[in-house]
């Protein structure tokens, strides 16, 4: 059986029901972003996802606001392109306190995070990131759960990976220090 790939607008792609599959928009194609069971976010994704939520949240507090799984809108290659990062930081300068619709993010965000889900690879989450930073993100994380790693990409530098004990700071997230050993220790993921 032939499947035929249907080419969507942004406006149609916005208009989707919301189902248990979570989409992106590709070249316009709303993409599974989890493209199988084997990918499907498990234990360690989940309960690492939640660490990050209630870290960041705190942090944020009057500062600006930490979304779990919020389609973005962005360009890639000179095409509207809509991932769906696992958390989106984005501050109250670039996104007021009191703006409350019901829509994919209207700003590009200072920091995205992706957490690698089983099936995912490094790699793929490295070419993920730079498409991010390309699209003007100025923060980018990819968490490996198996590793208990964070690497921190950015703009002006080369990616760092940070382990155990290494504090995590960057500018854009001032008065914020945290590390790995924190982050999957509150996940339940340290013994």
């Amino acid at each position: 059986m032939t499947q035929l790939k249907i080419k969507l607008t942004v406006e149609e792609f916005l208009a989707l029901p919301e189902n248990d599959t979570t989409y992106e928009f590709v070249d316009g194609e709303a993409i599974p972003k989890y493209k199988n069971q084997q990918m499907s976010p498990k234990f360690f994704h989940g309960s690492t996802t939640g660490a990050l939520f209630i870290i960041l949240s705190t942090y944020a507090q009057a500062k600006g606001r930490v979304v779990v799984e919020w389609a973005i809108k962005l360009t890639k290659n000179q095409e509207i392109w809509i991932p769906v990062p696992d958390l989106t930081y984005v501050s109250y300068h670039r996104l007021a306190a009191d703006w409350l619709e019901d829509e994919a993010c209207p700003v590009v965000p200072e920091l995205v995070m992706e957490i690698i889900s089983p099936g995912q690879t490094f790699g793929d989450m490295i070419e993920k990131a730079t498409y991010y930073l390309q699209a003007g993100i100025l923060l980018v994380w990819i968490v490996d759960t198996i590793s208990q790693t964070i690497t921190v990409f950015t703009q002006s530098s080369l990616p760092v990976t940070f382990r155990e004990h290494q504090i995590i700071t960057h500018e854009i997230l001032p008065g914020l220090e945290i590390t790995p050993h924190t982050i999957f220790q509150r996940a339940g993921l340290i013994r």
